[in-house]
């Protein structure tokens, strides 16, 4: 089980649209969501910045459907 306050620290990221979503998603639906979805929520946050804006402006396709649906959920 990894530590909310950890999760925190790792979602601030220095830009302020990477801190918006990813605190969103984390304040909002982390802990309603299930095992894998909060696994895949932690590999998010293991990218490095670059890759994690890509992904999160849709410039680059994820490449597993966990993250694919992540990625839904966090722009909605």
């Amino acid at each position: 089980m990894i530590n909310f306050a950890k999760l925190h620290w790792q979602c601030r990221r220095g830009t302020q649209e990477l801190d918006l979503l990813l605190l969103r998603y984390l304040d909002t639906q982390y802990e309603l969501a299930d095992k894998a979805e909060q696994a895949s929520f932690i590999e998010l946050l293991a990218l490095e910045d670059d890759v994690l804006i890509d992904l999160l402006l849709n410039n680059v396709v994820a490449e597993s459907i966990a993250m694919k649906a992540l990625l839904r959920k966090m722009h909605t």
